[in-house]
């Protein structure tokens, strides 16, 4: 599946602000949906599980249009979180794209994929079109897996 040309870059400490930003703004509306918005919490979490040696800038040329942190949690497994895009890139591909390759670096090591979708995030679509799984939930997550390809 072809898509968006896209390049990552390294993320950085001094990037925590903007990519803050970035999640407030991707996030509102579906935790507005359940009824959780909480800017200043919001910011709190993100402060505190941000890794910049995790994370990958998504660049459009230029442009920062988004990022994800995607790392091994153990033998086989890896995770991805903290994965958005500016809202002018959604719907566009650019989410397509960038799950795709990282599915393939992740096929490559025939790691698992595991990840956390907030309950009611138009994300969930995008992750059950790549094979991803439920294996549990909670009042406010959704807890996805991915196998290896064979």
């Amino acid at each position: 599946m072809s898509g968006p040309v896209f390049a990552f870059a390294p993320a950085r400490a001094s990037d925590l602000e903007a990519l803050t930003e970035l999640r407030l703004a991707v996030m509102a509306d579906s935790f507005n949906r359940i009824g959780r918005f909480n800017p200043d919490r919001a910011r709190a979490w993100f402060a505190e599980t941000y890794r910049p040696e995790t994370t990958r800038l998504i660049m459009m040329g230029d442009e920062m249009a988004g990022c994800v942190a995607f790392f091994p949690t153990g033998t086989g497994v890896l995770k991805l979180e903290h994965f958005y895009l500016q809202p002018h890139w959604q719907g566009r591909g650019l989410g397509s794209a960038v799950l795709d390759s990282l599915l393939t670096e992740a096929d490559a090591q025939g790691a698992q994929v595991i990840l956390t979708v907030l309950r009611e995030s138009d994300a969930r679509r995008l992750y059950d079109r790549r094979g991803f799984v439920e294996t549990g939930r909670d009042d406010l997550d959704v807890y996805m897996t991915r196998p290896p390809a064979a």
